[in-house]
């Protein structure tokens, strides 16, 4: 009988109890301005310098063995491939866990502010039920506004002495039930924001990692194609010169030697790996693993075959399928995934970049050639970070997106949404890239 009248006073005691901590915190937020000559405040500050001055070194060290770490593998392309899609997937993988933790932190947010309502708008019983029980027991009544732990041992002490009325009794233990969700549920907000904070500084360190590997590999295909620059600069202007995907697929192939260079690449490649998978006919059907060569320098396997293998390009949430309404009563030739701001983009596939750059209402457009016909757009992200004629592999990083939707409104449900838009094409043609997606992809992308 005396333990759940005590778990009544504890539960009291925490409604008030976060008010207050609230009020300390805005005093002590206006503290500062008051005392901003103190002592104090001066030695406090000389502490922050130091602490960012510590900060800073710790960074310039880790960027300085990061740097030298990637210098060794020098032109070793099989090692850096290695790294940038592994990095890739840490990146995604941890983009996934920060979206999981913040739905989880909404959804305790709501519960908390359920229960703080629930209790506020009682506090008048409160209030009653404590000062009922204190009288009952001649003591003095305790504060009721300080800190949850002491208004729960004063309710826990109350109903000791007035677990002889019931009414009392029934009504405490209710609002110590109450009380005790409300302690456990911001233990369960404390615990998962300090696993988002955790999370988001190994986000930081892996992106950090991963924008060194990119630059390296850039650097190393720089090296190789001297006339980058000039290839890039051609693009743009030949894209201005056609109205539509297939007219810019066309032009980039016949009049870019770099993308030129790719299709033919792909072509030979599609029949070289025809042959292959004729000769190999009676092997059982290719998994995952068919990607695992990082040394490759054409396809694992012909872009047909591969169906369910494919991971989709980004993590987000699918807002638009092949085949739906596109909006404005045409019909949708690829998919839309909804993302967040800033997040990583990869290749779905192995393929050679065709096209690498703005068209029209697209925003930034990526164009893979994926052999035997088929291509592979892209199109939405703000920056990509692969050049044409450069051969990516599937998962391999190539473009981030922005925080606002770069391609037209149409495709987006929320134009301050980030938005990518991704479309097959076999011969020309859009067509459903739904059997090529990994069957535990679902409509919630997972990295």
């Amino acid at each position: 009988m005396r333990a759940p009248i005590l778990n009544l006073l504890l539960i009291a005691s925490c409604a008030g109890a976060s008010l207050f901590a609230e009020e300390s915190l805005a005093q002590a937020q206006t503290a500062p301005q008051a005392a901003a000559v103190s002592p104090d405040a001066i030695k406090q500050r000389e502490q922050e310098l130091e602490a960012a001055r510590a900060r800073q070194k710790s960074a310039e060290e880790a960027q300085a063995k990061l740097k030298a770490e990637i210098s060794s593998l020098g032109q070793d392309r099989t090692q850096l491939n290695q790294q940038l899609i592994d990095t890739a997937a840490n990146v995604r993988a941890v983009e996934t866990k920060i979206d999981e933790a913040e739905a989880r932190l909404r959804t305790l947010n709501g519960r908390e502010q359920e229960a703080r309502s629930s209790l506020d708008s009682r506090r008048a019983d409160i209030v009653e039920v404590l000062a009922a029980l204190q009288r009952a027991g001649r003591r003095t009544p305790p504060a009721l506004l300080v800190r949850p732990e002491d208004a729960l041992q004063s309710l826990r002490t109350a109903m000791l002495l007035g677990a002889v009325v019931p009414e009392l009794r029934g009504r405490a233990e209710k609002i110590a039930s109450e009380l005790g969700e409300l302690v456990a549920l911001r233990k369960s907000i404390a615990s998962e924001r300090d696993q988002l904070a955790s999370d988001r500084d190994k986000i930081r360190s892996d992106q950090t990692r991963l924008t060194a590997l990119v630059d390296e590999r850039q650097r190393q295909q720089a090296s190789r194609e001297k006339d980058l620059d000039a290839e890039n600069s051609r693009a743009i202007t030949l894209s201005k010169q056609v109205g539509d995907l297939q007219g810019l697929i066309a032009k980039m192939e016949q009049d870019l030697q770099s993308a030129a260079k790719a299709a033919e690449k792909a072509a030979e490649a599609a029949k070289q790996a025809e042959a292959n998978a004729a000769a190999a006919a009676a092997s059982a059907k290719p998994g995952p693993a068919v990607f695992k060569d990082r040394s490759r320098t054409s396809p694992a396997i012909l872009f047909a075959s591969a169906k369910g293998l494919l991971p989709l390009p980004v993590n987000g949430n699918k807002i638009r399928d092949f085949g739906g309404s596109d909006g404005v009563g045409g019909v949708q030739k690829g998919i839309s995934l909804a993302t967040k701001p800033g997040s990583q983009v990869t290749t779905p596939c192995d393929g050679w970049v065709v096209y690498a750059g703005p068209f029209r209402s697209y925003g930034q457009l990526l164009i893979l050639n994926a052999g035997g016909g088929y291509h592979v757009l892209i199109a939405g992200m703000e920056r990509i970070s692969v050049n044409i004629g450069q051969f990516v592999l599937t998962g391999e990083p190539v473009a981030t997106m922005g925080s606002t939707s770069q391609v037209a409104s149409i495709l987006a449900t929320n134009a301050s949404q980030p938005v990518l838009y991704v479309e097959f094409r076999k011969d020309g043609t859009p067509i459903d890239p739904g059997p090529w997606w990994a069957a535990n992809e679902g409509e919630k992308v997972r990295g």
